[in-house]
């Protein structure tokens, strides 16, 4: 081959080779869109060295950093595990290269930049060996989860809680004395006297408005072993972690007597209601609505006398 012809040669290779390069950075360059356009973040650690190759920019901005910002390292990934989950990470991880698992799988929460907590779902397995069977590549993927797990709170939460108030809904306040009535407890039936009046002359969101400042000023007045629900319109119900004659419970009861009486300030003028109260001791083999129908029946004596009080069953 003549040195013209050679050099023709080697010019066609050069122009072959940039043409590959272009080919594969647009490849490359469509594969890191859409990956950001799924939320997916590509990965692969090269074990021996600890670097981690991203195949496009997710995973920084994820945890809310620029580009460069941190390194692309597995010892800076392991820093950034939340400490109350990195064994568990760190556990999945190894039972897979070592053998011990098919494939790398966690959900976890990260540290982000300031120490944000994001929520990521992190999956991988081992695709390269060397000639001895030791892992030397694991390829994967993370995705951001945090929206999810939001949701699933806001969820879990909507289930749990009512809607107006926030207050424990009548599910909740079941589960909680299903949970509580091992040890002494009575049962407080709240409802609301002269309510409807408001809701007739200053408005239904006016009315809710009370609710709303009703239910702060029972959690400011009661301690936190004492749980608070309502069942919905007026009534309200109270779990309390006592003997019904231990003096404290008369006290929470005045002090939430007293939180009903206070007029209530709102946008269009001023509401005044009250409370009657009935009170009743959990028997051992009380179901929750055992124990709520004799409280309210402890509440209804105090409505036929008056309203404004509260009373115990006996």
């Amino acid at each position: 081959m003549s040195e013209e012809a050679l050099r023709q040669q080697i010019q066609n290779l050069k122009k072959h080779n940039a043409r590959l390069k272009r080919i594969a950075h647009d490849a490359r360059n469509k594969l890191s869109a859409a990956l950001d356009g799924t939320g997916l973040c590509l990965w692969q650690l090269d074990i021996p060295s600890g670097k981690l190759v991203i195949f496009n920019r997710r995973w920084g901005s994820m945890l809310g950093f620029q580009p460069k910002e941190t390194k692309a390292q597995f010892e800076v990934w392991r820093e950034r595990l939340h400490p109350d989950d990195a064994d568990e990470v760190l556990k999945a991880f190894y039972d897979h290269i070592e053998g011990r698992a098919p494939y790398y799988e966690a959900l976890h929460r990260m540290l982000g930049k300031n120490d944000n907590i994001k929520w990521v779902l992190d999956r991988g397995r081992v695709t390269e060996w060397d000639e001895a069977g030791n892992p030397l590549k694991v390829t994967g993927t993370h995705i951001d989860m945090t929206k999810e797990k939001q949701y699933e709170a806001q969820l879990s939460s909507l289930a749990h809680h009512d809607p107006l108030t926030g207050l424990t809904n009548r599910h909740a306040l079941q589960t909680h004395f299903n949970k509580m009535k091992a040890q002494p407890l009575c049962v407080a039936f709240i409802d609301l006297d002269n309510f409807k009046h408001v809701n007739d002359t200053l408005g239904h969101r006016s009315g809710d408005e009370v609710l709303i400042q009703l239910s702060q000023r029972i959690t400011d007045v009661v301690p936190p072993n004492v749980v608070i629900g309502r069942l919905g319109g007026d009534e309200f119900v109270l779990l309390m972690p006592f003997l019904i004659d231990y003096p404290k419970v008369r006290i929470l009861m005045q002090a939430v007597l007293d939180a009903a009486l206070t007029p209530f300030d709102i946008d269009n003028g001023q509401a005044q209601i009250g409370a009657s109260i009935g009170v009743a001791q959990v028997r051992e083999r009380d179901s929750f609505d055992d124990a709520l129908t004799r409280a309210d029946e402890a509440m209804y004596q105090i409505k036929k006398n008056d309203k404004q009080g509260f009373g115990l069953a006996g």
